[in-house]
């Protein structure tokens, strides 16, 4: 049987309708920002493996601390137990977080520190006395798969079969330029006509939305009124994390502080799955107290893993360095000049740029579904030229590795050129 027989008969993909999906590309190796098929065919990965990996693939650096950790402690139980990676970690973070964030707790990906912030926001109302069972989230969210991280995510069809089982949640309109208004009256409403005890959102770009972006001021003016209400709130920095949109965490543009923040993807350079949720000392101290049942009793066999832990050293270490950063001004640029070139087209309706985030909405005769007959002949267009880009619809959106060259960039350009002509 050849690897994609057995891939047919065991595996279970995510995201995929397997009676009418293409069997999936057997990638066999990756070096920077590329990967090659079993056959040898080149690929560009321009959305960094669904965001996760900026420094590029088989990155020796990140691979060196791995394997050095792995000689000294590989794991070890957290409850109970602690290690100097994971100190270091909650060290390195707490000098590049908002200064208001105090605490870290690790978990294994995205949905989990999502599913960490809300059972947290929950509970700390719980703790004081106080019912407040609603969370508040942006229409057309994505915050993951686990149940609440599920519930507080907008987009119908991942949730649809479960319906009517979820916490309670309600949703306000993404505050877009010129609509911020309609935001922030619907945040105010929410709040007077529930008891809400948090509200996430994901800081300046939803991702899983088609990139979707709004301005730094509405959201430090969404967290005021929250603040204002003594309304949690939680930033969901999944994607936006780690450099994505030209600064360290995309609340570095925002001048209010959230009191959570949800960490994963980049966070271990696209390595070894890990997660981290971070808090303020308040409220952690709502849960400080004699009596146990206010513990936070929510776990991960895997807390804290040492060789993850030092994957997000490397990683930290690495985003850090002045070349990094040099080259996520460089994508930026580049973005933006694409940007000013293919926004006239007479096939587009809109193209957004922000940091290394690149987005770019084709015009369509119909509405156009999320897993659309437009979405998937423009997938496997891009997978026929040897380029990896996941459209949203009839949304194009291009995140990189840092280290992708300008001659690879080009090319994702040129070949989104030649999708756009062909639709």
């Amino acid at each position: 049987m050849t690897l994609t027989e057995k891939d047919s008969q065991y595996l279970w993909h995510p995201y995929t309708q397997h009676k009418t999906s293409q069997a999936p590309i057997t990638i066999s190796k990756g070096e920077g920002a590329l990967l090659w098929d079993e056959n040898g065919k080149e690929y560009i990965d321009a959305i960094a493996s669904w965001w996760v990996n900026p420094f590029g693939h088989s990155n020796k650096f990140i691979a060196d601390a791995i394997y050095k950790q792995l000689t000294t402690l590989e794991h070890v139980l957290f409850g109970g137990f602690t290690h100097e990676p994971a100190i270091k970690v909650a060290e390195r973070l707490m000098e590049i977080l908002p200064k208001n964030q105090q605490k870290i707790f690790f978990s294994d990906n995205g949905s989990t520190a999502v599913e960490v912030a809300i059972k947290v926001a929950l509970q700390y109302f719980f703790n004081k006395n106080e019912k407040r069972t609603t969370i508040i989230a942006f229409e057309n969210a994505f915050h993951g798969d686990t149940f609440a991280a599920m519930a507080a995510s907008g987009i119908s069809f991942y949730t649809q079969a479960f319906q009517g089982m979820f916490i309670d949640v309600v949703r306000i309109p993404v505050p877009l330029k010129g609509k911020e208004q309609e935001s922030f009256d619907a945040l105010n409403n929410v709040i007077e006509n529930y008891n809400c005890a948090g509200f996430i959102f994901e800081p300046l770009v939803q991702g899983a939305a088609g990139m979707v972006m709004y301005e730094p001021e509405a959201l430090a003016k969404l967290i005021k009124i929250c603040r204002e209400n003594k309304v949690l709130t939680i930033a969901d920095e999944v994607m936006t994390g780690f450099g994505k949109t030209g600064k360290t965490f995309a609340m570095d543009y925002v001048s209010e502080n959230p009191d959570m923040i949800c960490l994963s993807k980049a966070l271990t350079g696209g390595t070894i799955p890990m997660a981290i949720t971070t808090f303020t000392q308040e409220i952690f101290d709502a849960f400080y107290d004699d009596d146990i049942n206010k513990a936070l009793f929510h776990g991960h066999t895997f807390t804290a893993n040492p060789t993850g832990c030092a994957a997000a050293l490397a990683s930290m270490d690495l985003l850090q360095t002045g070349e990094m950063q040099a080259n996520i001004e460089r994508i930026n640029a580049s973005h933006l000049i694409f940007q000013k070139k293919i926004e006239k087209h007479s096939k587009v309706i809109t193209a957004r740029t922000l940091g290394v985030i690149f987005a770019v909405e084709i015009k369509s005769d119909s509405e156009e579904s999320y897993y659309g007959s437009m979405r998937n002949k423009l997938y496997n267009f891009f997978i026929e030229k040897g380029v990896i880009l996941r459209p949203v619809g009839n949304i194009v959106y291009i995140l990189p590795p840092y280290i992708m060259t300008n001659e690879q960039l080009q090319k994702v350009y040129q070949t989104i050129e030649e999708a756009i002509e062909m639709v």
